[in-house]
Formats: structure tokens, sequence, C-alpha cells
């Protein structure tokens, strides 16, 4: 069994970019999602790293039902079983741990782990994984690094989600590139313009990332 359907895959995909957020005011989740939306990304990564993300989460899988949301920083089964409770679309770890996967697959969750290693590809495609989150990506050789450890591992047919480091003006170089599903992306909602409210600001930035994706893969 695949832990992550072809069909959402494909949606993800079709975006180009990830918009990553942390959020402190569960209020905000709405707001932040049209303003995304109205730029062309339709995709965000709700970071499970404070208290209101569950709510936050919930809110706008209840209330923008267009915008695909996935659950980050997922280390426990507990935050799995949470996320999917709230409606999250699908969940992402920063690293590979066999027994959260295994739990995602078991409840019907779809879930990307973090790879950075021959051996963590290994662990991740043992269970069925073939998307899979690249981080920290520009810590590690950025675009370069993932096609040589992509290399070994061409005929899987394996895609992978670089996050860590990625900004304006290297994006388009990973989307270039066809092990690339999708780009991570924290500075299309950076936490400064979430908490100031600046919804225009967000919005111009999720069109830049859209232009960007766009014109690569046109």
């Amino acid at each position: 069994m695949n832990p992550f359907p072809s069909e959402l895959a494909k949606k993800v995909a079709d975006c180009g970019n990830i918009a990553v957020v942390v959020i402190d005011e569960a209020e905000k989740a709405v707001p932040l999602a049209h303003a995304l939306l109205e730029g062309g990304v339709t995709v965000m990564e709700l970071t499970f790293r404070t208290a209101c993300a569950a709510e936050a989460l919930r809110r706008v899988a209840t209330e923008v039902p267009e915008m695909i949301i996935s659950a980050g920083t997922i280390l426990t089964k507990e935050q799995l079983q949470t996320a999917k409770d709230a409606g999250a679309h699908f969940a992402v770890a920063p690293g590979f741990n066999p027994r959260i996967v295994s739990a995602a697959m078991e409840m019907g969750l779809p879930f990307a782990p973090g790879v950075m290693t021959p051996s963590e590809i290994e662990g991740a495609v043992e269970l069925g994984c073939t998307l899979l989150k690249f981080f920290p990506a520009s810590v590690v050789g950025g675009i370069k690094a993932i096609e040589t450890l992509a290399a070994p591992y061409k005929r899987l047919g394996l895609r992978y989600i670089p996050l860590g480091g990625l900004k304006p003006e290297n994006t388009g170089e990973y989307l270039a590139s066809p092990l690339i599903a999708a780009c991570g992306g924290s500075w299309i909602a950076p936490a400064k313009l979430i908490k100031a409210s600046d919804w225009s600001a967000i919005t111009a930035n999720a069109a830049k990332a859209t232009e960007i994706a766009h014109s690569v893969r046109a």
C-alpha cells in the first residue's frame, strides 16, 4: 500500500508549492488560507509546533475546503490522530520514523516521511513510500544533493518535497527537476506577516511562488 495516494500527490505537484506556516493564533488560519489561495497556492502545511495548531487546522479544513492542508512536524501517534481528526489531508515529518509511517497507514492518513540519507530512503521505500520530504534541503547541498541521492532509486519513481532554506531565488532550480513534486517554503507566509495580518503581502508572495512554478514547468 502506498502511504500517499497518487491522486493527492498529483494535486500537490500541480500546485508546485507548499506554504509552510507556523500559527500562534487560530483565528488567523482562515484569512491566511484565503490569502494563499488568492495567490494561487492551494497547499499549505500547518506545523504542529504551537498549542493552537490543531484548532487552526480544523478551522481551515472546515471553512476553506478548497485548500489542501497538511499537518507538519508530526512526531507521535497522538499527533497523527489529532491531525486526522482535525481534517488534515495528509501529514509530514522532518525525519523517518517507521512506527509513525505504519501508524499513518493504519489510520488511513496519507503521509510523507522526511529523508536525508540513502538508508532513510530505503527504509521509507520498504514501507511503500514514494513521496518523500527532503529536509533540510539547503544545508545538505540543495538540488544537487537530491539528484545524487536519488540516482540509485530512479527506477522506483520516487519524488521529493524539499524543505529548509528554500526562497524565491532557488525555488525554480528545484522545480526544474522532475524529481521534485513540490517545494515547501516558509518564505511565502512568514510568521511576521501572519502576526501582522498582512494578507496582501502573503498573497503577493504566493503569487510569486505560483509564477515561478508555472514559468519553470510550462
